[in-house]
């Protein structure tokens, strides 16, 4: 595995591939690597020819400065683990490196970044455009790898790619999931063996609710989602949402849409959690 902390360097790199004829497939990450990172790892590896990782904590990507503090960083753990499975190349750089200046570029997605997470986490999703924007650029992936844990993030890279015609296909990976269910995550790690014991609730509530979708209207199961999760004491719940897998909007009746997602994101002890179950 190369190992690259320079845009120079690692572009310098890329370009030899591109010119030997080979395909990049590209994750980017913020390190405290996971099973759930990995198996979109083999999934680039498997449909490429060159796997790319990137590890950077995203600053401007985190509206709570104690959170972007808390973040995990393993960065040696994340290398071995990164030889395991074969990568070809590592790209951490540090913040100086991706952002010799400030970035104030103002990105805009509609009502895709005003709902769930937009409306509770206000410029998370500007930073992520920004960087992800950015490494796309730096590295010129064939595909790029995004999981489904943050599905609402997915919708705003896709609307990116779309909206600045960005030469990269989005191809999204299903949740992974630890045996009892929880939603891998690298906040994970964080939770107390209490936090950690009851955490798996919140998959179990959500397919709980999902199976009820015959007798209930989407404003019904929300509600008993809501009601189910704000009976676990541990759970502090910002929100439960259902809505389109397209627009990620609000709607009165199934018939209304033609696929449709249950989304959750409570504080869990100091650590913030989201999930989100199809359903259908």
């Amino acid at each position: 595995m190369q190992i690259f902390e320079t845009i120079r360097l690692v572009q310098q790199q890329i370009t030899a591939y591109k010119k030997a004829g080979k395909t990049i497939g590209f994750v980017p990450t913020m390190g405290a690597l996971h099973e759930g990172h990995l198996a979109l790892m083999r999934q680039a590896k498997s449909g490429n020819d060159i796997l790319v990782v990137s590890i950077f904590v995203n600053p401007i990507q985190f509206n709570n400065p104690a959170d972007l503090e808390k973040y995990p960083r393993t960065l040696e753990k994340d290398k071995a683990m990164l030889r395991e499975i074969e990568c070809d190349v590592l790209f951490a750089p540090d913040v100086s490196e991706m952002y010799p200046q400030p970035d104030n570029t103002t990105y805009h997605f509609g009502k895709l970044a005003t709902v769930m997470e937009g409306a509770f986490r206000p410029g998370h999703f500007n930073g992520v455009a920004v960087v992800v924007r950015k490494l796309f650029e730096i590295l010129t992936p064939d595909k790029a790898y995004f999981g489904e844990k943050d599905f609402q993030q997915l919708a705003i890279i896709q609307s990116l790619v779309m909206q600045f015609d960005i030469p990269v296909q989005i191809i999204p990976c299903s949740i992974i999931r630890e045996k009892d269910g929880l939603a891998m995550s690298s906040r994970n790690i964080r939770l107390s063996k209490d936090e950690r014991a009851v955490a798996p609730k919140i998959y179990e509530i959500l397919k709980k609710s999902v199976s009820l979708r015959k007798v209930l209207s989407p404003f019904e199961m929300e509600q008993y989602a809501s009601k189910e999760l704000q009976k676990i004491e541990l759970f502090d719940l910002e929100y439960v949402t259902i809505a389109d897998d397209i627009g990620l909007q609000a709607f009165a009746h199934w018939n209304d849409v033609s696929g449709a997602r249950i989304f959750v994101a409570l504080q869990l002890g100091k650590v913030r959690l989201i999930d989100n179950v199809r359903i259908f």
